[in-house]
């Protein structure tokens, strides 16, 4: 990958753990490739520190990170409530509206970032949109129950337009399926959309799981340039004032 792509995302990650990180928290861990350098950071100050932390995972590649770094790994059932969650994403809009789950583990995603105080996504540059799917082009995941997947896919069609594919794997013969066993639906959409609306239908659709939309819920997103530096916009702030 890109070393200005990687100086971004290491860049983003690095502040928002020394922003927020505090002692004797616990912290929802996010999953994907920038999140790897947030919880490279957290394993520095816990070291350097001696900071004690609870760290919750929000999918199986978060918890082997937090496992193989000689984190404290927590439990949602131990510990519901969380000073802060850390995560990435695949694009934010100028209201910080994201879409979650290229990776696949939104539901889980979105469980853990709900139970934090504070929700803070990590980006790099080129996550920052005015607007979802200016460029992001892979849609809008979907996790749903297997048998549900092919009613789903043609409710979605018929109400919204647009193309739901079914998330095929490239290492294995069929579908991806999630930690959770279900499968992916990934909905291409068309032009603009009002998000809250969309999100409520799709929620409403017997067999969808979850969905990638996070609405409004992130307190600040930080994006990391290609010159390793690094710019914020949070909920007080719209796009013209963030750079």
């Amino acid at each position: 990958m890109d070393e200005g792509i990687n100086a971004g995302k290491k860049a983003a990650a690095y502040k928002a753990v020394d922003d927020f990180v505090k002692d004797n928290q616990i912290i929802g861990v996010g999953s994907g490739s920038t999140i790897v350098y947030s919880i490279d950071r957290i394993a520095e100050r816990v070291k350097n520190e001696n900071l004690k932390l609870i760290c919750i995972p929000t999918s199986f590649q978060a918890r082997q990170a937090i496992i193989e770094r000689g984190l404290t790994l927590g439990q949602l059932e131990m510990n519901p409530k969380l000073d802060i969650a850390i995560d990435g994403a695949d694009e934010v809009d100028y209201q910080l509206n994201c879409i979650k789950g290229g990776g696949g583990c939104q539901t889980q995603e979105k469980i853990v970032d709900y139970c934090a105080e504070e929700f803070i996504l990590v980006a790099d540059y080129r996550k920052d949109s005015e607007h979802l799917g200016d460029s992001w082009k892979k849609g809008i995941p979907i996790e749903v129950i297997p048998m549900a997947y092919k009613p789903v896919q043609m409710k979605i069609q018929s109400k919204l337009g647009g193309k739901a594919n079914i998330r095929m794997a490239t290492k294995k013969a069929g579908p991806v399926v999630t930690d959770n066993g279900n499968l992916i639906l990934d909905w291409c959409f068309e032009g603009k959309q009002n998000w809250e609306q969309v999100d409520t239908f799709l929620h409403s659709i017997p067999g969808v799981v979850e969905t990638g939309l996070f609405i409004q819920s992130a307190k600040m997103v930080y994006f990391g340039t290609a010159e390793g530096k690094v710019y914020t916009r949070n909920k007080n702030q719209d796009m013209l004032n963030s750079h």
